[in-house]
């Protein structure tokens, strides 16, 4: 018999009268808009301890709401003919460009459409597998509504050398992000300790509760009055944390519906965030390398519009 997970939080303001599908597709955000309305219609969904079956009922400030997740049903994943942007390719390692609202691996309600089905076809039994059926290959990720670099191990040993050089923060990992108001100073770094946001376990916080220590450094690029394009490097990984660490210093990303304003008036199709520059040593030849992918056109729209 297959277990549940329970996900309890509460509305607040900015999310009043928001739809209840809505609300949980956005703060889950691995799972797809149609498998949360299954689970509405399934009764998996509690509002103030009542069962509620409407996808479409509308939220209000102060409300509980509760989710029972079932467990992964997944077996296997299934190879699907997706086009990859291949950045560069060898025996030992894959960096591929990922769109835009692609999920990294399958997680539920997510089974199909992701980057691991697409490198299952391409790559065939040629994976890293060090992760698992589900991940075979993945070495990092970004969340499904950033675009941008990442690297893929088609061997358990390129698998290896690539997470120690995570571990050791020796891999460049540089972002564009699109943030809120005009910050005052032209670089900065946050180090903030992220975790599991003690009031809603859907979404990260910068806490001290069960937490990890985290750092971001910051750079303005250009500045347009209510809004700042800047570049963030990592020099940690922990999830969402250029996301949760803007937030944090009051400069949200635009378009972030989960860590920023709820009603987005430039776009509301995900977080303005690339994943422009990696660089990491070849786990075989020991040669250093980077690559760098121009923005996406919906970032470069955006873009034009604040410069207006």
């Amino acid at each position: 018999m297959n277990s549940e997970e329970r996900y309890t939080f509460l509305i607040d303001e900015e999310s009043r009268g928001t739809r209840i599908d809505r609300v949980l597709s956005l703060l889950l955000a691995e799972s797809s808009r149609s498998y949360i309305q299954k689970l509405i219609e399934k009764g998996k969904v509690s509002v103030d301890g009542k069962p509620c079956t409407a996808k479409n009922f509308k939220v209000s400030e102060g409300q509980q709401v509760e989710l029972l997740m079932p467990e992964p049903e997944i077996l296997s994943v299934e190879p699907e003919n997706i086009p990859l942007d291949i950045v560069y390719e060898d025996d030992d390692v894959l960096v591929v460009n990922k769109p835009r609202g692609m999920v990294v691996h399958p997680a539920v309600g997510n089974y199909t459409g992701t980057l691991v089905n697409a490198i299952l076809f391409h790559c065939g039994e040629r994976l890293s597998s060090i992760n698992g059926v589900i991940r075979p290959g993945i070495v990092h990720r970004i969340d499904k509504d950033t675009s941008g670099l990442l690297m893929i191990a088609k061997n358990n040993m390129a698998h290896e050398s690539l997470s120690a050089q995570l571990a050791e923060h020796s891999i460049t990992r540089r972002y564009t992000a699109l943030v809120y108001s005009n910050l005052a100073k032209d670089e900065g770094t946050v180090d903030a300790p992220i975790g599991r946001d003690p009031k809603n376990r859907l979404r990260m916080a910068v806490t001290t509760q069960n937490s990890k220590r985290a750092v971001t450094h910051w750079t303005v690029l250009e500045r347009f009055g209510k809004y700042t394009l800047i570049e963030a490097k990592l020099e940690t990984g922990r999830t969402h944390q250029i996301r949760v660490h803007m937030s944090h210093i009051k400069h949200p990303l635009v378009g972030d519906m989960v860590y920023g304003p709820k009603k987005q008036p430039l776009t509301e199709e995900g977080q303005m965030l690339h994943a422009r520059v990696l660089g990491f040593v070849h786990p075989r030849t020991g040669e250093y390398m980077e690559f760098e992918r121009p923005l996406p056109e919906e970032f470069e729209q955006v873009l034009r519009k604040v410069r207006k």
